[in-house]
């Protein structure tokens, strides 16, 4: 499927912008918050460490963040819109990367050179994109953001149950609350498109949610145990990824599920992690 040619959709591009002004003006007002807000609050040395190895691989993916934005300003360069959104992505996105990697110290969990190493190693091997379709990475960026504020919340209890840990908790509950507006702003943008032009639209959903994985993880050397970890813990996986993210997306785009042509999403669809 040809995407769609920006310049002969001057409505659409006008309601893009619209629904960016709209995601920054209630970002501003009621969601920003600062990496200072975390000082003082307390950690558990005593956590038990799965939780900081969830950790670390959930900050492991945000370091992606220069190739997410290499793709994404790239493709959004002719949408104002999307384009300045990404921008605004891109910073709340740094501070959440920021943020895990401070707690993993913090802690005590993790040193300096533990994370110098990471990083050293995730830079060896760029992020590549899943889809070449524009529509189909907006769809995919909208369930990954779900999945994302997924995995934040069901982290986040796992950590309370483990004993709690007060700074790792505020953390993640501001994190999740960010993955969710930026989720908001993705499914608007879809169903935008499926207001376009929804045959073609329907096609790249298909393309983007009856496959899904989360990124990056599976590109780690051990990106295997670390999925195993996260299904361990219940975090997220298959069945979390049908009935949490795939069904409520469908009811909240309006699409049946016979227009995705009744397949249910691969069984090699869910590898945990976030964006």
């Amino acid at each position: 499927m040809a995407d769609f040619t920006r310049r002969d959709h001057s409505e659409l591009e006008a309601s893009l912008w619209r629904l960016y002004r709209d995601f920054f003006e209630q970002a501003e007002r009621k969601r920003r918050w600062s990496l200072s807000e975390l000082d003082g609050t307390p950690c558990n040395k005593n956590l038990d460490p799965a939780i900081a190895d969830v950790v670390e691989s959930f900050c492991a993916v945000e370091l992606y963040l220069p190739d997410y934005l290499a793709h994404a300003v790239h493709r959004s360069r002719a949408s104002r819109g999307e384009a300045w959104f990404y921008a605004n992505w891109g910073y709340e996105e740094s501070k959440h990367s920021l943020a895990l990697g401070d707690w993993l110290l913090r802690s005590g969990m993790r040193t300096e050179e533990h994370m110098a190493d990471l990083e050293g190693r995730l830079f060896e091997h760029p992020w590549q994109l899943p889809h070449d379709s524009h529509v189909a990475m907006i769809a995919y960026a909208m369930v990954q953001e779900r999945a994302t504020a997924l995995n934040y919340r069901n982290l986040r209890r796992r950590a309370q149950e483990c004993g709690g840990d007060p700074a790792l908790e505020k953390l993640l509950m501001l994190l999740a609350v960010d993955e969710q507006a930026h989720h908001s702003f993705f499914l608007k943008s879809v169903q935008l498109y499926l207001v376009q032009d929804r045959q073609s639209t329907l096609e790249q959903l298909r393309r983007a949610m009856n496959a899904f994985s989360m990124p990056a993880i599976y590109a780690l050397a051990d990106g295997r145990q670390r999925v195993a970890r996260i299904k361990e813990l219940e975090i997220f996986n298959d069945e979390l990824y049908y009935q949490e993210v795939y069904l409520p997306v469908l009811q909240s785009l309006g699409v049946e599920r016979s227009e995705m042509r009744n397949r249910l999403p691969s069984r090699k669809s869910a590898a945990a992690g976030s964006a």
